[in-house]
């Protein structure tokens, strides 16, 4: 059985194909707005999977994210049967907060991007450093 896919690397960018379905669409045809932050919480998790940090090992160390800020920008308009491609950079860990720079595209065209904000959070809600592995795991992927 093969694996799902959670895309690849370009250098410091993360790359997740996203197939679109009539269930991500409204009554026009048209992926319905919210969906976008479905898409794009995948590709911030799936990029972290992919440098080897799961959710459960975070869990394990007391630690989670919380998104604090989201700023989306909606371009063009998606389809079903849509091929887009989701590309994250991380670019800044400072503190507790995590800096993410997030674009859905189909081809070169530009369908919608996000400004993300995320916390590391502990199991009770507070804010925290993110455990050393992810630091580690994710230091060469930052903004020089």
């Amino acid at each position: 059985m093969t694996e799902p896919t959670a895309g690849w690397l370009e250098g410091r960018e993360h790359v997740l194909p996203v197939r679109i379905y009539y269930e991500d669409t409204d009554f026009t045809g048209v992926v319905y707005h919210a969906n976008y932050l479905r898409y794009f919480e995948r590709g911030r998790s799936d990029f972290l999977r992919l440098i080897g940090v799961s959710h459960q090992q975070l869990a394990a160390q007391d630690a989670a994210f919380t998104i604090t800020r989201i700023e989306v920008d909606y371009r063009r308009a998606a389809r079903v049967d849509d091929a887009l491609q989701v590309r994250t950079t991380y670019d800044i860990v400072k503190g507790p907060r995590l800096f993410v720079r997030q674009r859905i595209v189909r081809g070169d065209e530009l369908i919608a991007e996000a400004v993300v904000q995320a916390a590391c959070i502990d199991m009770s809600g507070r804010a925290r450093r993110p455990p050393p592995g992810l630091g580690e795991a994710i230091g060469p992927f930052l903004a020089p």
